[in-house]
C-alpha cells in the first residue's frame, strides 16, 4: 500500500480513538469560608462608637472590655499584620493621625 494512501487511513484511526476520550472534569474551588454574621464572635458590633475617636492605651482597654474579644489587635498605616483568620480577634485600624478608622473581627 503507498504512503499516500496509508496517511488517510492513520489519521482516521487517530480520531477514531481519541474519540472515545472524557476530557478531566473541570476545576472546582473550594468553597469560600463561612461568612461571620454580626460578626458577633468578636464583639466589634458593641463598640462600634469608638470609630472615629483617637486612639489611646486607655480607650484600648475599653474596648477590650466591653466588646469581650479574646484579643485585641491594634494596626497602624504600614504595619505588618499575619494573615490568619481569627473570629475571636478585634482588629483596630488606625489612620496616621491615630483616629480609630475601623474596627472588625479577624
Amino acid at each position: 500500500m503507498p504512503l499516500k494512501a496509508l496517511s488517510p487511513v492513520l489519521a482516521g484511526l487517530l480520531l477514531a480513538g481519541c474519540a472515545g476520550m472524557s476530557s478531566p472534569p473541570p476545576h472546582e474551588s473550594a468553597p469560600p469560608p463561612p461568612r461571620v454574621e454580626n460578626q458577633a464572635d468578636c464583639g466589634a458590633e458593641r463598640v462600634q462608637d469608638r470609630v472615629g475617636r483617637e486612639y489611646s492605651e486607655s480607650l484600648e482597654a475599653s474596648i477590650r472590655e466591653e466588646s469581650g474579644a479574646a484579643a485585641v489587635r491594634v494596626i497602624r498605616p504600614g504595619e505588618a499584620v499575619t494573615l490568619d483568620h481569627r473570629p475571636d480577634r478585634l482588629n483596630v485600624r488606625l489612620d496616621d493621625d491615630d483616629i480609630i478608622s475601623e474596627i472588625d473581627c479577624g
